[in-house]
């Protein structure tokens, strides 16, 4: 984990990525991709309408804690988002020492292996920085792309929940929800 000396930020790095908090300088970047039927819906956020309501998400949904924009070093732009909600702050309800991983990344970027990228860093950040035990993740029914990142990174299928609301939208889903242990994950 590398520190900013410039911004004392948590940052996190990969060959072609760097996770990073979101800025609020990063809402014309947002909004390019949340306004997009492709990625949103199927996360379970609404669309973005305007730059000015994803200057808003910024300063209250991805200022959570552990919460990065998906950064590409080759342009320094955000492309995605990645975040770990641990214990009760995710959407699992999990106890202590175990998280939720979540993710999207902008339609012009899915098949190049990003997400697996970010999501690999942020499960050793979650076990070897944070001592998390276990980091399950979910998908909707038909997200097969999310489904595919998952099988990727070694998370194993657990479990699935029918009608569940989506805490943004109010629509019903089915999840399906996977996990991977510690001693699944190391090298």
């Amino acid at each position: 984990m590398a520190i900013s000396q410039q911004t004392r930020e948590t940052q996190l790095q990969t060959g072609r990525l760097v996770l990073r908090p979101w800025h609020e300088d990063d809402a014309e970047d947002l909004f390019q991709y949340a306004r997009d039927p492709a990625v949103g819906p199927a996360a379970g956020w609404p669309l973005h309408t305007s730059v000015e309501e994803s200057r808003a998400v910024i300063r209250t949904v991805l200022s959570a804690p552990e919460t990065y924009a998906v950064v590409l070093k080759a342009t320094g732009k955000p492309v995605g988002s990645i975040d770990l909600k641990t214990g009760p702050q995710s959407n699992l309800d999990l106890p202590p020492g175990e998280g939720e991983v979540g993710y999207w990344i902008g339609a012009p970027f899915w098949g190049q292996g990003l997400i697996p990228e970010a999501v690999r860093e942020l499960l050793r950040h979650g076990f070897e920085d944070l001592g998390l035990r276990s980091i399950w993740c979910c998908y909707y029914d038909g997200n097969l792309r999310s489904k595919r990142v998952q099988e990727k990174c070694g998370f194993r299928y657990r479990y699935t929940r029918e009608d569940v609301p989506s805490r943004l939208t109010g629509e019903r889903h089915t999840e399906h929800i996977s996990c991977i242990t510690l001693e699944e994950w190391k090298p």
